[in-house]
């Protein structure tokens, strides 16, 4: 992770959404907001400044102060948010998590800040704009191809939509990317259009329609976890959309 210096004071700001939840450190087990290093690191690496944004009400009173917003991953949205029961395999809600993430990103949105969505991030976006999500996806595409490992990431390939932002960004039409999910979009939410796909189906990336009033607005967000990868292009992307 690169220094920061004073010399260094115009460095865009990127807020990151963070969780909030138990935390083991020396003989402390304490409440702590805390979110995967990796998020960080790439945004620094990038050449922006990064906070983390937790899960308070009002936390949406810094959004002038960033330069732009990462969504992060983490835990299932209460299907409520949605209109449906909850499925047997959806985890619990977080409301607090849920309130604020949906708050942050509707701004964000609405102000024209640059938003990069990873993951949970996605869905965020997708609910946020009036969308729904599959709950588990095992049950629709028949394997566990999309999180194979408990506690790691799998590595499938995505397909990404000819002359999108996103093949723009990634310069290629194929990726190969690190996942961990078992929740993906079902209805897409108002003014978005899908630009990637695995090859079962599933929506893997999501971006403004270019028909669409917000198009203008660097707004990309995917199902896979960029942070866990080595391809920095979203995060340049974001820091360059930022810096402007």
């Amino acid at each position: 992770m690169p220094a920061i210096t004073d010399t260094e004071t115009t460095w865009p700001v990127i807020g990151i959404s963070a969780y909030s939840q138990n935390a083991r450190w020396a003989h402390w087990d304490l409440p702590a907001v805390l979110l995967p290093s990796r998020y960080t690191d790439m945004v620094s690496l990038a050449g922006g400044l990064p906070v983390l944004l937790p899960p308070l009400d009002g936390v949406t009173g810094v959004l002038p102060r960033l330069d732009g917003l990462v969504l992060s991953g983490g835990g299932d949205l209460d299907p409520a948010l949605y209109g449906a029961e909850p499925d047997a395999e959806t985890g619990p809600a977080n409301a607090a998590r849920d309130s604020a993430e949906l708050a942050l990103c509707r701004q964000a949105l609405a102000s024209g800040l640059p938003v990069l969505g990873i993951c949970r991030g996605l869905q965020v976006i997708n609910v946020a704009l009036g969308g729904s999500l599959h709950q588990h996806l095992p049950d629709l595409v028949g394997n566990d191809s999309h999180s194979p490992e408990l506690a790691g990431y799998g590595s499938h390939k995505v397909s990404v939509a000819a002359g999108s932002r996103l093949a723009g960004v990634l310069g290629r039409s194929e990726a190969a990317v690190p996942t961990h999910h078992h929740q993906a979009i079902d209805r897409l939410g108002a003014g978005l259009v899908a630009t990637a796909w695995t090859d079962d189906g599933v929506i893997e990336a999501v971006e403004y329609d270019q028909a669409d009033e917000h198009h203008g607005q660097f707004m990309m967000a995917v199902q896979w976890h960029p942070e866990a990868g080595d391809d920095p292009s979203l995060f340049n992307a974001l820091i360059a959309a930022a810096s402007r």
